[in-house]
């Protein structure tokens, strides 16, 4: 049985247009390879996914100075970590930061802070370069029209 929620997740760009990932792993699965993903999680009852995806960015990442704008990709992901099953709808926002400091969480849950490996702020052309997977998967195939200014009028699903 899958637990089910819907969260939100953050492209967060910086004045250079570089993304800020974070590179983890499931700490329940030793084996498994590790991954990057978008900073993010749960939306709590009565918040609104920008109000999330503000919330959740300053927790894992310590970052406060940030714009948030639109939610310009959803997704449905399927996945298995820390030992429970997640049917997750992800609303997922662009903000854009002039702080680009050291990483910092403030408020990282248990399970979060075994994951985390580390995390910063990654050029297009780096992301490109790497064959280290990305949440959501096609992250490389949707990022190059964000990270120049192009917004979708509507989101976009992004897939898995």
């Amino acid at each position: 049985m899958a637990w089910k929620r819907t969260a939100a997740r953050v492209v967060l760009l910086d004045d250079a247009g570089r993304i800020y990932l974070q590179h983890a792993s499931d700490p329940m699965d030793p084996f498994g390879a590790p991954w990057l993903e978008l900073p993010g999680g749960g939306i709590h009852p009565g918040e609104t996914s920008a109000d999330a995806a503000r919330r959740e960015l300053y927790e894992e990442t310590g970052i406060r100075d940030v714009k948030v704008g639109p939610c310009v990709w959803t997704r449905n992901t399927k996945f298995r970590f820390g030992g429970w099953d997640f049917d997750q709808d992800e609303w997922i926002h662009v903000a854009w930061t002039s702080s680009a400091g050291e990483w910092k969480p403030v408020a990282l849950e248990a399970l979060e802070a075994a994951a985390f490996i580390d995390a910063r702020f990654w050029t297009l052309d780096e992301l490109l370069a790497s064959s280290i997977q990305t949440w959501p998967s096609r992250l490389r195939e949707h990022l190059p029209s964000l990270v120049v200014g192009e917004l979708p009028d509507v989101p976009i699903d992004v897939g898995h």
